[in-house]
């Protein structure tokens, strides 16, 4: 039986490894060692999506909030430098 830590060794995660995913799927997540050091996450795969978009969204959001627009329009400032196309410069493929 695997301990409630949630740290393995990578011998005992090679060992146990059915045992392991299954509490995955249950909702469990796992850092597995080697020689006492973290070298990887076992998480469910929803469980790592879900993790990196909170990740993204918080630090979107962090961002956001150190800059302020001061009323001036987002497309103004995306527009701004962008070249000036020609529609004759166009070709279709």
């Amino acid at each position: 039986m695997i301990p409630s830590s949630n740290l393995v060794s990578d011998f005992e995660a090679k060992t146990k490894l059915g045992e392991l995913l299954e509490r995955v799927r249950l909702g469990d997540s796992f850092t597995i060692t080697k020689h006492d050091r973290p070298i990887t996450r076992l998480v469910g795969y929803d469980n790592a999506m879900e993790e990196r978009r909170q990740a993204a969204t918080a630090a979107l959001r962090n961002l956001r909030s150190q800059y302020q627009l001061h009323g001036v329009d987002p497309r103004v400032l995306r527009d701004e430098g962008r070249p000036a196309v020609e529609l004759n410069t166009l070709r279709t493929i």
